[in-house]
């Protein structure tokens, strides 16, 4: 396919009958879950409910035309929600029309900023959200999320503003008498139906039967007036709304449009990854970031808000068996002859059923399983992820991001300032060299010191290993003539550390010792050469092997071989971790 060609274009140039069936019947099931799914979501984010619908119909189709996924499906996220009603409600006082125009722009920008970094190929910034942060991310985005919903599910409403409030705004409700039982009723019975048929795996999908259930169940009995509902939506396509913006808005929403390009594409390349994965194709990682930027675009300008691909409806619709893209326009369709022909339907749906399906989504973002495992795995990654979850859920979505960000790199400068390092020896019966802290029972090399250190050398960590070396060396007593630097782990040198290694060096030469570089992988050694160190470390201070350093220094064949039960075949060459490699730890 040509670079310049839309991944949609060429899939429909090379569509396959057989597909046909399969993409409509996903498109309609998928749909389901689109309706309840979009207006809930816009709820959390503290936008009326159509608008989830235009932040659903109008990416979907964008998607359909620029996505390199075939399957993804894109709409409101329960993961964004909260960012978005952080970013936009305290700017729209209030206000709808301008909570919407904010939401459009939120959408703009966070889509300019997926383009931009598609074209530029940034898609590894999203390694910043590295798994333990994004493990208590979504753990904290999901509690809030549920917890904002509660009220609606207990049938009274709060006045909070922040999910400790929120809490706080529950309890007084409940000790104070304001639950309805009818509400509530309503939104376990729901939560009931959703989370049986799901266990059970019903061919109906549970969150179409609780919605459907309420909404017949709520018209039946005449309910509409005694129970708090949805309401009707307006009917019509999702338009510009725009209007009333300021340059002030567009400053006031740039970090979090950056906050929120982050997350999303976050989610978004995991998941497209992950599918394409599973069916045997590649995704380009720009390209992904490319399209969600355009379907954002797209929701900015026709009434919706920043959107992603949903970890819940793209399952549904590959278990349906969607075979492409066509799958999504199916389901804007739907949607648009819904939004024109049964908008009035949403009169009868009952704001505790539209809670319990937020709920359980949101429930499924809860990953227990993931925490036990980082407890178990290491200790300094948990508790990222519980500082990732304290920080969102206590003092703000972005914040808390940004916060955990900055713990991350401090814990990889702090394990890069102090990385493993070894003296390494030879042991009786293994080839090559080995830690003499994991194999007390080998020895040095008579006159020489063999050392390794497992990290690039930059400025955090130069003087360490400085006085590492210089600490074997005084250790090891008089008579040492040679330190031979392991040096394969070191895979860059930035300038502080080579004028650290150039005093190592200075310092060893006044002792009599001479400094030789063995396996210093080609990159590296012309970074010392574009620091102008050739003079200093001429050719013949490099080695390709720790075994063909020692060979030169001992003025023997193989030396490292010594001792051991391997005898080389006349003509035998040494390969690529054979008996003249150094030992890995």
């Amino acid at each position: 396919m040509p670079r310049w060609m839309p991944p949609g274009i060429d899939t429909a140039r090379h569509y396959r009958r057989a597909w046909l069936w399969p993409d409509l019947r996903a498109g309609v099931v998928v749909t389901a879950l689109l309706i309840p799914a979009g207006m809930g979501y816009a709820q959390v984010a503290g936008l009326p409910p159509e608008t989830g619908l235009y932040a659903t119909i109008v990416p979907l189709i964008a998607y359909a035309v620029f996505g390199p996924s075939r399957i993804l499906v894109l709409g409101p996220d329960s993961a964004l929600g909260p960012i978005i009603a952080a970013a936009i409600l305290p700017l729209a006082v209030g206000d709808d029309e301008r909570a919407v125009a904010l939401a459009g722009l939120l959408a703009l920008m966070v889509g300019a900023i997926l383009l931009l970094g598609g074209i530029l190929r940034l898609g590894f910034v999203t390694d910043l959200l590295s798994k333990p942060i994004r493990v208590g991310y979504l753990n904290a985005i999901a509690l809030i999320v549920i917890i904002s919903q509660v009220p609606a599910l207990l049938g009274f409403s709060t006045d909070a503003d922040s999910p400790l409030g929120e809490v706080s705004g529950i309890w007084a409700g409940i000790a104070g008498g304001e639950v309805r039982m009818l509400p509530l009723a309503f939104g376990l019975g729901s939560l009931a139906v959703i989370v049986m048929l799901t266990v059970v795996r019903s061919p109906i999908p549970g969150v179409l039967a609780a919605v459907v259930a309420a909404m017949v169940l709520t018209a039946l009995l005449g309910l509409a007036e005694e129970l708090p509902v949805v309401g009707a939506l307006p009917q019509g396509l999702p338009a510009p709304a725009l209007a009333g913006l300021q340059w002030a808005d567009v400053a006031a929403l740039a970090l979090p449009a950056a906050g929120i390009a982050l997350v999303a594409f976050a989610d978004a390349g995991v998941l497209s990854r992950t599918l394409a994965a599973r069916r045997g194709e590649s995704v380009s990682g720009s390209r992904e970031m490319a399209a969600i930027g355009t379907s954002n675009i797209a929701a900015g300008l026709f009434g919706g808000f920043p959107i992603t691909a949903s970890s819940s409806r793209t399952p549904v619709a590959e278990q349906a068996g969607s075979k492409s893209q066509l799958t999504g326009l199916v389901g804007a369709l739907l949607l648009v002859l819904f939004m024109l022909l049964a908008p009035g339907l949403t009169e009868f749906l009952p704001s505790a059923t539209l809670a319990a399906v937020v709920i359980f989504a949101a429930s499924r973002l809860i990953d227990v399983t993931g925490l036990v495992r980082l407890l178990r795995m290491d200790r300094v990654d948990a508790a990222l992820s519980a500082a990732a979850f304290i920080g969102v859920f206590a003092f703000g979505v972005l914040e808390g991001i940004a916060v955990t960000i900055g713990l991350s790199l401090l814990a990889f400068v702090n394990r890069s300032w102090r990385p493993y390092r070894a003296e390494l020896g030879r042991v009786t019966g293994l080839r090559g060299y080995h830690d003499l802290t994991r194999y007390p029972e080998g020895e040095r090399i008579p006159g020489v010191v063999i050392v390794r250190f497992d990290a690039p050398l930059f400025f955090a960590n130069g003087g360490l290993f400085d006085d590492y070396v210089r600490s074997r060396v005084e250790e090891a007593g008089a008579g040492i003539r040679t330190v031979i630097l392991a040096a394969e782990p070191i895979t860059d040198i930035d300038t502080t550390a080579a004028d650290e290694l150039v005093d190592l060096d200075d310092w060893l030469a006044a002792r009599g010792i001479r400094l030789i570089i063995a396996e210093m992988k080609d990159p590296v050694v012309d970074v010392l050469r574009d620091y102008g160190l050739t003079k200093r470390f001429t050719p013949d201070r490099f080695a390709p092997t720790v075994g063909a350093a020692v060979d030169d220094v001992t003025g023997t064949l193989r030396g490292d071989l010594e001792g051991t039960k391997w005898e080389p075949d006349e003509g035998d060459e040494p390969d690529e971790g054979g008996p003249d490699g150094a030992g890995r730890a």
